[in-house]
């Protein structure tokens, strides 16, 4: 069987896509945010008593620090140069229970079910192992991966649209630092990962449409020529199984 180049695009770019938002959804870089701390002098972040989970840092070592503040879906990290501090722990506070947040979460898994799952339809319907595609169970794959796209932007636009609000009454430092929080690199790939799920999609549902069989000049009823009677298309049956729909 010739595989439609439809069907190819699709059965490509989807789990590309899928990969994309997963690997997205793990890493705690939807959002980051850098600010210079004094830790010295009056009013400094360890002299106020306000120090990051984990991370300790002796009084009168450094008269400043560089704070970077990464936060995802599922995790959170805080990062402290210099001395290279890294430390990440599971969301919770106010940001965990802020319902936007939760949407997020929620939108994000559905989404990576559905692509899952129409990549499953798509590689039954696609049956290269086979003559004839089942063209209906591929289209209902992409179906299935074009409501995943659209989930997984939905939760990408809420996100995006609130990354300086989510959780910032539990930021206890926030304030003193007036750390400025921006969309991170794993929310790039879950943009691009939601497109090419998208794109792999809506390839798969234009393979629903039948591709026309030529006809022969001798026999215009016929579908296709049967094979020995129509002098342009004697090929034997090998010819007959290319151009069978």
């Amino acid at each position: 069987m010739q595989t439609p180049a439809s069907m190819v695009m699709g059965i490509v770019f989807a789990p590309l896509g899928l990969v994309l938002v997963f690997t997205a959804a793990i890493t705690p870089q939807w959002r980051e945010g850098q600010a210079h701390l004094a830790v010295s002098g009056p009013g400094s972040i360890l002299r106020s008593g306000l120090r990051p989970h984990g991370l300790g840092v002796r009084p009168g070592a450094l008269e400043a620090l560089l704070l970077i503040r990464s936060d995802g879906l599922w995790e959170s990290c805080l990062q402290m140069a210099p001395p290279e501090l890294k430390h990440c722990w599971p969301v919770s506070g106010a940001y965990q229970k802020d319902p936007r947040v939760r949407l997020a979460q929620g939108l994000t898994l559905t989404s990576l079910f559905l692509c899952g799952t129409g990549i499953v339809l798509a590689c039954i319907g696609v049956r290269c192992w086979k003559d004839l595609p089942l063209r209906g169970v591929a289209a209902a794959g992409g179906l299935l991966m074009v409501l995943a796209s659209l989930l997984s932007l939905t939760a990408l636009s809420v996100y995006s649209y609130n990354i300086s609000r989510l959780g910032l009454q539990d930021h206890t430092y926030n304030k003193q630092s007036q750390l400025s929080l921006r969309p991170a690199g794993a929310m790039y790939f879950a943009w691009l990962g939601s497109c090419l799920q998208m794109l792999g999609g809506v390839a798969l549902m234009f393979s629903l449409k039948r591709t026309k069989c030529p006809t022969c000049p001798a026999c215009p009823e016929l579908p296709a020529c049967p094979a020995g009677t129509c002098p342009e298309n004697n090929k034997a049956s090998m010819h007959i199984y290319e151009v069978s729909c």
